[in-house]
């Protein structure tokens, strides 16, 4: 098989959850324990650092990458899910994983994947595992795909564990409560091993964080938010992202009083500003468009995410807000919405996966609770949704792609193909 051949036989063989949602979904380790004891246990020949938490593991994982790539370790960085490259799952200092590595990957392993049925995830994880292996990486950042406890990442032993937050998402796997959800993410964990907490977590989480750690034996660190945090400045203009930079700081000081790890101020100064240019990260708070009119993408998905996202936009100038948004089903959409401003203009449309939110079933629902219909459109596509948006607004308008990564995918896609820059 050649790459494209390989990749449509990995999405076509092994359901992607992002896309196909619970009946893809395949919670505990002994699959992937499996798969790697096949491989010689790749996950032992590397440090890690593992990241879990609702929101904010992608700017946390890709911050902490450049800081470290500014050290000059090399680092590995497993991220998902992808916007537009499959590769994008697997980098190392950067630079996607080879064409040639996946193939390889895939054919002495094909006859496996399929006899143990093998998971998406569990194989990605696996590949990334191989993979950091042999490029002989300082560090791996492992971010948790789902949860933490039965997640396929949680094989490895890392030098920290790090939880960012704990928000409502992922009902139907984790739980219906915060404190549910807590108690599977804690599942990273591990016996004597750091582990970091983000702020804004309610003081009965922390406590279940706290009695956790203790069990294991695992020295536990609170992040603060803190004005001498601000000296090292962002090329982002999302406040959310000062949350994850705090957290970052708070692992560079754990990795500093570790006696095999150093990383100097120069290096997080450099990181923090270079993270864009270092790591390619994108769809978050991402500026498409400077003006007219400004066009924002972000990929917030569920109502804290969302509630962040408002918060920004309340510090935008703009004439007119035109919303183009899309979800996938399990979500509760009318939670989501009543965050946005209610004199926006939207333009709902659906993705092109098998867990969208049909556009038929959101227009009821839109209905139900927008009593002014007027500024209200709907699209089967994507595509249609985003060039009507542009050609309905002004050049001092905003406009704002949210609600689900696949909406924000397809409209990067759009931009790709059509050859503009990012910023």
């Amino acid at each position: 098989m050649n790459y494209l051949e390989t990749v449509q036989w990995i999405f076509k063989r092994l359901p992607i959850y992002q896309t196909s949602g619970l009946k893809s979904y395949k919670p505990g380790l002994k699959r992937i324990q499996n798969f790697c004891s096949h491989l010689g246990n790749p996950q032992n020949f590397f440090k890690s650092i593992h990241v879990g938490g609702t929101n904010g593991k992608g700017s946390t994982v890709h911050m902490l990458s450049s800081i470290l790539q500014e050290e000059e370790y090399r680092i590995g960085l497993f991220t998902s899910p992808h916007l537009i490259d499959f590769r994008e799952r697997i980098t190392c200092n950067g630079v996607l994983i080879e064409k040639d590595f996946i193939i390889d990957f895939v054919r002495k392993n094909q006859k496996f994947i399929e006899k143990e049925k093998i998971s998406f995830f569990e194989m990605n994880t696996a590949l990334a595992f191989q993979y950091f292996k042999e490029k002989k990486v300082n560090i791996a950042i492992i971010e948790v795909g789902m949860g933490g406890r039965l997640d396929s990442t949680n094989l490895i032993i890392p030098e920290i564990s790090v939880i960012t937050n704990i928000s409502i998402d992922h009902t139907e796997t984790l739980g219906n409560s915060k404190l549910k959800i807590a108690l599977e993410k804690a599942g990273i964990i591990k016996k004597n091993v750091p582990v970091i907490i983000g702020s804004q977590i309610s003081k009965n989480i922390q406590f279940l964080f706290i009695k956790e750690a203790l069990k294991k034996n695992a020295p536990i660190y609170f992040s603060v938010k803190k004005k001498e945090d601000f000296k090292y400045e962002m090329p982002f203009e999302a406040d959310y992202q000062d949350l994850n930079r705090s957290i970052v700081l708070k692992i560079v000081t754990i990795l500093n009083s570790r006696k095999n790890i150093f990383v100097s101020d120069q290096s997080i100064k450099k990181g923090l500003k270079n993270v864009i240019k270092n790591t390619n990260f994108k769809g978050r708070w991402h500026i498409l468009q400077k003006d007219y009119p400004k066009i924002i993408c972000d990929i917030a998905h569920n109502e804290k995410g969302i509630y962040m996202i408002n918060h920004q936009l309340k510090k935008e100038s703009y004439d007119k807000l035109h919303l183009v948004l899309g979800f996938v089903r399990e979500k509760k959409v009318g939670k989501l919405l009543k965050h946005f401003p209610i004199e926006s203009f939207y333009y709902f449309c659906q993705p092109k996966i098998d867990r969208k939110f049909p556009i038929y079933d959101l227009k009821i629902l839109v209905y139900q609770m927008f009593q002014d219909r007027r500024k209200i459109n709907f699209y089967d596509s994507v595509e249609k949704a985003f060039l009507s948006a542009k050609r309905k607004a002004n050049k001092n308008d905003l406009i704002l792609i949210s609600g689900s990564t696949f909406i924000v995918s397809e409209v990067l896609l759009y931009y790709k193909n059509f050859f503009l820059t990012f910023e």
